[in-house]
């Protein structure tokens, strides 16, 4: 059996790495959707979350799952969640 080279194990974990990540920005959008459904925030806090929650699902559509994480975590912070 062949053992794994160096960089195919870093791909390896690059490409399993990036699909969880992908896989974590629609369930923060849920998140920040049901917050804000709920929230006493400010109307300028409440305007910042939700284009912060635009930006991060543009986002990942277009692929740029770490951004978009990033940004939908800066909404969620704000939200307290």
């Amino acid at each position: 059996m062949k053992s794994m080279t160096p960089s195919a194990l870093a791909l390896a974990a690059t490409l399993i790495s990036g699909s969880a990540i992908a896989g974590s920005c629609p369930m923060d959008m849920r998140q920040i959707d049901a917050a804000m459904a709920s929230s006493s925030l400010s109307m300028a806090d409440m305007e910042k979350v939700k284009a912060l929650r635009a930006q991060g699902e543009k986002l990942h559509k277009s692929g740029d799952h770490s951004g978009s994480v990033a940004v939908l975590n800066e909404a969620k912070a704000i939200l307290g969640i």
